[in-house]
């Protein structure tokens, strides 16, 4: 005769690695900065502004263009970056670029209207958090102990040597 207890299941919760964290997040801001520029094109004037050779205060121009993407280029590389480079240089990297576009997504908020500003309060504010969540991430980043074994291993270790078969 089988008896059956009762078990309660409960969902696992595997640690998640840092690095995907920091991809998660980088992915998150770069979907939020394509929102937030679709939308801007919503409000009253913009698309005439734009049709008429201008953004913000610029002249649309080869210059600005590229501006713009090397502005969107390096979030958007951030994703890759945070799953692939090394740790140390992981960390570095992120904690600078993430210091650095705080006040690029600030600077988003300038020449807005008044009427604009719980907008770009908002949308502003969840950039930044994200932003604070990559610099907390990477700031707080575990470390491991390092034993010499592993160490004096990892120094000495040979490139896989392709291995032909006759």
């Amino acid at each position: 005769m089988t008896t059956r207890t009762p078990t309660a299941t409960l969902l696992d919760s595997p640690p998640v690695p840092v690095q995907a964290k920091l991809a998660a997040a980088w992915t998150s801001l770069m979907f939020l900065v394509i929102y937030i520029d679709y939308f801007h094109l919503y409000q009253p004037g913009e698309i005439d502004e734009i049709r008429g050779g201008v953004i913000f205060e610029f002249d649309i121009s080869a210059t600005l263009m590229t501006t713009f993407f090397v502005v969107i280029a390096i979030p958007a590389l951030m994703v890759v970056l945070s799953m692939t480079l090394p740790a140390r240089t992981n960390r570095a990297t992120n904690i600078v670029v993430a210091s650095l576009y705080v006040p690029v997504m600030v600077f988003n908020a300038a020449g807005a209207s008044s009427d604009w500003a719980f907008y770009y309060a908002v949308t502003i504010g969840v950039e930044v958090l994200i932003l604070a969540f990559v610099l907390r991430s990477a700031w707080t980043w575990p470390r491991g102990v390092a034993s010499t074994v592993t160490t004096a291993a990892g120094a000495y270790e040979e490139p896989l040597q392709a291995q032909h078969h006759p």
